[in-house]
């Protein structure tokens, strides 16, 4: 008991240090970027001052560009300072470390949702763990009957929920319900919540929950007989990517899966980050708007892999990722012998209302959450979906006509 105590305090610390350090880093970072857009327009102003009053103005510059990159730059030695002050914010007496708790969680999936990447990378321990499972905001342990723990009354029946972009396993808790994991338990079905960086590309984290189901099934303490794959969002394409992962490398858990359902999958992309895309490129044409351009490039690989819905490696691979053009995004088939679902919305009350066709649930339009458009279709059978008028994009996460259509699909 005392040696997982002192594991958990270990992690406690880590993280608290490490969320600590990040805030501060990048409130360095944002200071940069103000100190580099004001000179860029400063700068701009002084050349169009001068061509009218010569170099009388230049003296005027010089005090300025002193006085301004001074400031700046004692504002970020501070910051840096702060940080290491503020590491003595890991002492604090926290029970568990903050990604076991919700609101501890919540704030590390949004840090890591836009750099997870990069965190990965640096090997922070914000982006430790890749994909695992969760029970209480708990990771679940392997071996010497730790899954038979932690799913006790454990059915053949498994449900999996896999969260979106920048959410956690308890985005499948929000509101007032019906929530789907409890619901679903109530069926006989054994409920497997999900938690991953989903600012890595999510080929990647498609081998992640693969790998960790295969585990599960191995370590499972009944006959499995079932598996039923739920995802939200981004979820839906970790789910596609998984699944496709284990049926070319021959995993065994990929055969008891009997079908999939996608809330709100943009599986032919999503146009916020198109217009990321190339809005970041527009920025940093302009020295006074660079900073901005450059903040925009920093967004994770897994947002970027929503621009064409990509699922597998050779997407991103030995590519550019700030190269304008086209999004590249194989043609992976859904999962043959499986049946397949989707859940789409609108803002609006009829989908075909032109505000409804622009923005779709707010996050993902219509046609790519049904796999369908002019140019692509991935295989959904239409009759195979629902669609809620005047909802949003995490409506889906917990509706009632959503959980009727999930029990008449799987239940």
């Amino acid at each position: 008991m005392t040696a997982v105590h002192d594991t958990l305090s270990d992690v406690r610390t880590d993280e608290v240090r490490a969320l600590t350090d990040l805030a501060f880093t990048e409130i360095g970072v944002a200071v940069g970027g103000v100190h580099r857009t004001h000179r860029g327009i400063s700068d701009r102003v002084f050349r169009c001052v001068g061509l009218v009053a010569g170099r009388a103005s230049d003296p005027v510059k010089t005090v300025h560009d002193a006085i301004t990159d001074g400031v700046y730059s004692a504002i970020r030695a501070s910051t840096g300072t702060a940080a290491t002050v503020g590491g003595a914010v890991a002492d604090l007496p926290l029970a568990v470390p903050p990604s076991h708790t919700r609101t501890g969680a919540t704030v590390i999936a949004a840090v890591a949702g836009l750099i997870g990447d990069d965190l990965a990378d640096r090997r922070s321990v914000l982006a430790d763990g890749g994909v695992t499972l969760r029970v209480d905001g708990a990771p679940v342990e392997f071996g010497n009957d730790a899954v038979a723990a932690a799913y006790p009354g454990a059915t053949g029946k498994i449900i999996v929920f896999v969260h979106g972009l920048m959410e956690t396993e308890h985005a499948f808790e929000i509101g007032e319900g019906p929530h789907y994991g409890p619901l679903f338990a109530e069926l006989g079905h054994t409920p497997v919540h999900v938690r991953y960086n989903s600012g890595r590309h999510i080929s990647v984290n498609g081998r992640g929950l693969a790998q960790r189901l295969d585990r599960l099934v191995q370590d499972w303490p009944v006959d499995v007989e079932q598996i039923i794959l739920v995802g939200h969002s981004m979820g839906g394409l970790v789910v596609r990517s998984a699944v496709h992962h284990a049926d070319q490398v021959g995993q065994g858990w990929v055969r008891h899966v009997t079908a999939t359902a996608s809330l709100g999958t943009p599986h032919l992309g999503a146009p916020l980050e198109s217009l990321a895309h190339y809005g970041s490129a527009a920025l940093l044409a302009f020295r006074e708007t660079a900073s901005f351009g450059a903040l925009l490039r920093r967004r994770s690989a897994g947002i970027r892999d929503l621009r064409g819905g990509s699922l597998v490696d050779a997407d991103w691979e030995n590519r550019d990722p700030d190269e304008l053009g086209a999004a590249i995004a194989q043609e992976i088939p859904l999962l043959p012998g499986v049946d397949h679902y989707f859940a789409s919305a609108t803002i609006t009350r009829s989908p075909r209302n032109p505000i409804g066709r622009l923005i779709g649930d707010g996050l993902v339009l219509r046609p790519s959450a049904s796999g369908e458009n002019r140019a692509r279709r991935i295989g959904f059978d239409p009759a195979n979906g629902v669609h809620l008028d005047r909802a949003h994009h995490f409506s889906l996460l917990a509706n009632e006509d959503v959980a009727i259509a999930l029990i008449d699909w799987v239940g």
